[in-house]
């Protein structure tokens, strides 16, 4: 899980989701009540796999050279409350943090937002950094969607998954969707999908879509 969070954090960069060292890549120990998190303030060039840090579901350090990342709380928080989820991400990402400020969820007007997201992406309470008040807000927020993305309000964007590879997808799609509906904003008002459509679309991308293993 070391080799998986620090490789990920690589995927973050090439998709131009972080500056300078903002930004996490997490990911839960299978069967153990322990996560894989980066290191505070350390330079993405600098990241190992022995420069990851491992923490107990209270945020704890328990192995590790380096002081975990300042959201630890919050990954900390959901991986407590939402057993099911095996990777968190947090990303400043340009446009979708654009919607954040303004408090603002993202409207399903496109068919991958309706693949990915299942609707809009949500906008989580704004929370201050250094306790789980972040956490709570991702994991209330939700709780109500099938979103795997939520956006803090004033702050940037929180992605969960099964493992930190889907965690780190949905945030690169977040943004990508981000993106382009602002861009379709400045041409004028975007137009939604209905919502049989919508559960349709992501019904056929969850459950039909790529390549299945034989049964």
């Amino acid at each position: 899980m070391r080799k998986t969070v620090s490789d990920l954090h690589a995927e973050l960069v090439r998709y131009q989701l972080v500056a300078w060292t903002a930004g996490n890549v997490s990911g839960r120990i299978p069967g153990e009540d322990l996560f894989v998190i980066k290191p505070s303030g350390v330079s993405y060039d600098e990241l190992t796999p022995e420069a990851m840090v491992v923490c107990d579901l209270d945020g704890n350090l328990v192995d590790g050279e380096h002081a975990p990342s300042s959201d630890t709380a919050a990954h900390a928080y959901v991986y407590r409350h939402l057993p099911e989820v095996g990777g968190v991400v947090h990303t400043h990402s340009t446009y979708a943090s654009a919607w954040a400020a303004r408090d603002e969820a993202i409207p399903c007007v496109l068919t991958a937002m309706a693949d990915e997201f299942g609707g809009e992406i949500p906008v989580g309470p704004f929370a201050l950094i250094g306790d789980d008040s972040i956490g709570q807000g991702i994991v209330e927020t939700l709780k109500g969607h099938r979103s795997p993305a939520v956006l803090m309000r004033n702050h940037g964007v929180f992605t969960i998954g099964k493992d930190p590879k889907a965690a780190v997808k949905a945030a690169v799609m977040c943004e990508d969707v981000a993106r382009t509906v602002h861009i379709s904003r400045q041409l004028g008002e975007p137009l939604p999908i209905p919502q049989a459509d919508v559960d349709r679309l992501y019904d056929r991308y969850q459950n039909v879509y790529g390549q299945r293993s034989p049964r």
